[in-house]
């Protein structure tokens, strides 16, 4: 666990969780991420993983760390905000995740285990909750285990299914679920475009929402936003973004990440 918290904090103070992408770090992402100037600008606390694999990849395949409380990579960054709101005076009720690609799936998995804990999050080219999940993987696995069929885009299933998944990673929860900002490449050659679409199919189902706007050219030129239910981009329960002819690293927009938090 990294962490930056500002000389001058909201009191409690917000709190957003930054995690790094395979083959990186906790100190890279604090800068790829551009969250420290707004740390500082609206007094928040900012935490940091640092993958302890072989490929600096977090474990969203086992099934320990696919279940609320069940151990693995997400307890362990659950854990993190806790210790957060204790010693730093972070404030439980403002908890947020961004991720890319590796960190991406992981904030899907934040969000389907620990939706008491994570109230929205801001995945950069990632795949469903879930999709990862190989049988016998273990948290111990080094790097967590990869599933070919998932990256290239080839596993497809109904909204419901993939709904279903998240909603067995917590069985019983009928709390609020987290609000989800998805973006996702066209031209993504790790984790391929498709898995865009099965993210926005998971989890407008788990949100429960069916209605969607589309609108291109937003926010900037060859950016397509999709807009589920209700609500702008900074109400919404879901929006998602399709980054034409972008590759597998999108570039992070720490204003909209914010401004989707509510922060």
């Amino acid at each position: 666990m990294y962490s930056y918290v500002p000389k001058t904090l909201t009191k409690p103070a917000p709190i957003i969780v930054a995690v790094h992408h395979c083959q990186g770090s906790a100190s890279g992402y604090s800068s790829e991420s551009q969250l420290m100037p707004q740390a500082d600008k609206h007094g928040i606390i900012l935490i940091y993983p640092n993958s302890k694999s072989g490929g600096g990849c977090f474990d969203v395949a086992s099934q320990a760390t696919l279940k609320h409380d069940g151990g693995g990579d997400s307890q362990t960054i659950a854990n993190m905000v806790k210790y957060a709101v204790d010693n730093y005076g972070g404030d439980a009720n403002r908890t947020y995740v961004v991720g890319t690609s590796s960190g991406a799936m992981m904030a899907n998995v934040l969000a389907g285990a620990y939706p008491d804990v994570f109230k929205a999050a801001s995945v950069y080219s990632g795949v469903p909750d879930g999709c990862f999940a190989v049988s016998g993987s273990t948290a111990t696995q080094d790097p967590p285990g990869w599933s070919n069929s998932c990256a290239n885009g080839q596993l497809t299933h109904t909204a419901k299914e993939w709904g279903d998944l998240v909603r067995g990673y917590y069985p019983g929860y009928t709390g609020s679920r987290t609000r989800m900002q998805i973006f996702h490449g066209t031209s993504d050659n790790t984790l391929r475009y498709p898995n865009y679409a099965e993210q926005l199919k998971q989890w407008s189902d788990v949100l429960a929402l069916t209605a969607k706007v589309d609108k291109t050219n937003t926010p900037q030129s060859g950016y397509t936003q999709t807009i589920y239910g209700d609500g702008t981009t900074t109400t919404a329960q879901l929006v998602g973004y399709s980054a034409q002819g972008v590759g597998h690293t999108v570039p992070q927009h720490p204003d909209m990440d914010i401004a989707f938090f509510g922060i």
